[in-house]
């Protein structure tokens, strides 16, 4: 399994690389920087997705029953922290 920290890295690192692709202004990624203002548009969110399940063989939107969808950064890494756990316990429970 990844580290917490390896995959909030991997986050902030492709949501950089998406914003440099796009020409897009990044402003300082903190915890609480809601992401309608992150400077990402619909397409570019879904880029993000898209190559974060090829990075970390995750994808929570669609592997996850929870209607309720991060609003902040903090939020939106944490879904991924949460997914990356949960895959996790059910592997160890296949074996």
């Amino acid at each position: 399994m990844m580290s917490m920290k390896s995959i909030r890295s991997t986050i902030i690192s492709q949501i950089q690389q998406v914003a440099e692709e796009d020409g897009k202004q990044l402003p300082s990624l903190t915890e609480d920087l809601v992401l309608l203002n992150s400077g990402l548009d619909s397409l570019g969110f879904a880029i993000l997705v898209a190559r974060l399940e090829e990075q970390l063989g995750l994808d929570p939107f669609t592997d996850s029953d929870d209607v309720s969808y991060p609003v902040t950064l903090g939020d939106f890494i944490r879904f991924y922290e949460i997914a990356a756990e949960s895959s996790c316990r059910d592997k160890e429970k296949q074996t």
